[in-house]
């Protein structure tokens, strides 16, 4: 029966190394895999300068194996390779962070293009394995502060095989978040050289002009090394740098108040759950199979928050571009603010009160504790006749105001 292709781990040649010694001793193992399970606990007694020794063979028959792979898939496409991707990809150099970003005036940061982007995986591998993600999704959007969202990149990627015992684990981490199948599914996937090649062709970075990448400061890591696996592996040299979403949200805040924002404050904007059930967000097999976690929705979900925030900073009008229609008619005027600090408000007045007086109270004096032009958030129920001070649910709550009922009575 014929190995299965993949990559092999510096563990790997460890155990293979270790295999005349295990048969010497009488042990039954006659291939690799059958040695792995004794030399676990000899492995870890290794220095981390002794498996530096192993990590480099294996780096080295990888980088062979997966040569000959791309020579062979190449030679065996149905449409060949365009020759443009036997060339160095542009090199493109990227600020280190955005905060070292200059723009002369109001205007041009209105006009700045930027690009989104997000790669999904089936999971993360453990440090010690060569291949630490399966990259199985990837989505960017063409973004600016003045025209929205200007036009998207989606594809779902054929993932490489799973190391050898790491199946389940890949496919566990995927039912957790996005439900991708590993494999025994119709979607339709592309292989790397497609990816890169049509999210290049998306890009078109015109001559002396620089695309800015970016993605959350905590998925930098993961993009940065799929990015960095599928251009070893066909051949495409690119230099693009990832920047931290973050780092620009900030620096346009400073530019137009020549202070930033908290970072606390920023991060809890952009993970605000506030689109993910809108429409025109996810992919169409992710809406369809209605699954949150989308490479592509995430790309836009910052160029949501981002519109959100920063519109009526630098006065530019929303549109159905910048939000989902069912948003951008109250996208200025919603406050969340101005729930929190209501809420402030009533508990202290309440206080002041009698509880009495308050638990019959006129609906209209309820009301007037809200103001006229704030929306209740998002997903929220209110109540029709505005906050109320009953407290408890269900049969204690029916038991509660029978009680209060009989007092009024008796009174």
């Amino acid at each position: 029966m014929a190995r299965r292709g993949g990559c092999r781990s510096s563990y790997y040649f460890f155990a293979r190394e270790q295999l005349p010694e295990l048969q010497r001793r009488g042990l039954p193992v006659t291939r690799v895999v059958d040695a792995i399970p004794y030399c676990s606990q000899a492995w870890a007694s290794l220095t981390q300068e002794e498996k530096m020794i192993y990590t480099e063979k294996a780096r080295k028959w990888n980088k062979k194996k997966c040569s000959q792979k791309t020579v062979k898939e190449t030679c065996n496409l149905a449409h060949p390779v365009p020759a443009c991707l036997t060339e160095k990809m542009p090199s493109v150099t990227s600020l280190p962070d955005a905060s070292a970003m200059s723009w002369e005036n109001d205007q041009a940061v209105v006009a700045d293009i930027f690009y989104f982007l997000n790669i999904y995986s089936h999971g993360k591998l453990p440090s010690h394995c060569e291949q630490r993600f399966l990259p199985c999704e990837i989505g960017c959007v063409r973004y600016s502060l003045q025209d929205g969202i200007m036009a998207d990149f989606h594809h779902f990627i054929d993932p490489e095989v799973p190391p050898r015992g790491f199946r389940y684990h890949c496919q566990a981490a995927s039912d957790a978040t996005h439900k991708i199948p590993i494999s025994g599914s119709h979607l339709s996937r592309a292989c790397y050289a497609v990816v890169l090649r049509e999210l290049l062709e998306f890009v078109q970075p015109a001559r002396g002009v620089r695309p800015y990448f970016y993605c959350r400061s905590n998925d930098r890591f993961r993009i940065n090394w799929c990015l960095n696996r599928m251009a070893s592996i066909t051949g495409i040299e690119s230099h693009l740098e990832l920047l931290a979403v973050e780092d620009l949200v900030l620096e346009m805040y400073r530019k137009k108040y020549q202070k930033e924002p908290s970072k606390t404050w920023l991060c809890r904007e952009l993970d605000a759950v506030l689109w993910d059930f809108t429409s025109n967000t996810r992919c169409k097999w992710h809406e369809e199979n209605d699954i949150l976690c989308c490479a592509l929705a995430s790309c836009k979900k910052i160029a949501y928050c981002i519109s959100k925030s920063l519109a009526s900073v630098y006065g530019v009008s929303l549109t159905a571009a910048h939000l989902p229609l069912q948003d951008s008619d109250y996208g200025e005027s919603t406050n969340t603010k101005m729930v929190i600090l209501d809420t402030a408000r009533f508990q202290k007045m309440k206080a002041e009160g009698s509880g009495c007086d308050r638990r019959f109270a006129s609906p209209s004096q309820d009301q007037e504790f809200l103001p006229s032009n704030c929306d209740s958030p998002r997903g929220a129920k209110t109540s029709l006749y505005g906050i109320s001070t009953m407290r408890g649910r269900g049969i204690t709550r029916l038991l509660k105001s029978a009680s209060d009922l009989s007092k009024s009575f008796s009174n």
